[in-house]
């Protein structure tokens, strides 16, 4: 069974940077969503919702280096279930976006795209003919040492 979403809407904070002990980038964005609707009596209502949502590798430090807060991003994914245990014994969980592409919107704005150079053993770089890009890592193919938190 696949689940994806497709959000669009502002950061509400800078995206955060964060290194494993492994060294493996991982960014985690919040964002807000607003809808505009027309009640019952024609008048007009809003509601904002907030996601938070984690990348790894490539994506998560092109992330941070392009997108702040305030910026209108597009973000397509999966929904994930986090679930976690307090120090005082509680259970906690939280529903995440597993992002596997972010993007400025331009419906306001406009961008400037720069390439940037390929890590993989290929030596190539990103649409630059030399390789294709890795197949993204599963979750699950993540070491212990690797948990973002």
């Amino acid at each position: 069974m696949s689940n994806s979403v497709t959000l669009v809407g502002n950061l509400v904070e800078d995206p955060e940077l964060r290194f494993t002990a492994s060294g493996v980038a991982m960014a985690r964005v919040r964002l807000a969503v607003n809808r505009r609707y027309r009640d019952r009596n024609n008048e007009w209502q809003e509601e904002t919702s907030f996601f938070g949502g984690t990348c790894w590798r490539e994506v998560a430090e092109n992330i941070s280096e392009s997108l702040s807060k305030g910026d209108r991003v597009f973000v397509t994914g999966r929904l994930e279930q986090r679930n976690w245990e307090t120090n005082e014994g509680e259970k906690r969980s939280v529903v995440e976006v597993r992002i596997d592409e972010i993007g400025p919107s331009l419906r306001w704005a406009t961008a400037q795209v720069t390439k940037t150079p390929r890590s993989d053993s290929g030596g190539g770089s990103y649409g630059g003919g030399g390789s294709v890009p890795a197949a993204p890592v599963a979750r699950d193919d993540y070491g212990p040492d690797e948990a973002p938190f």
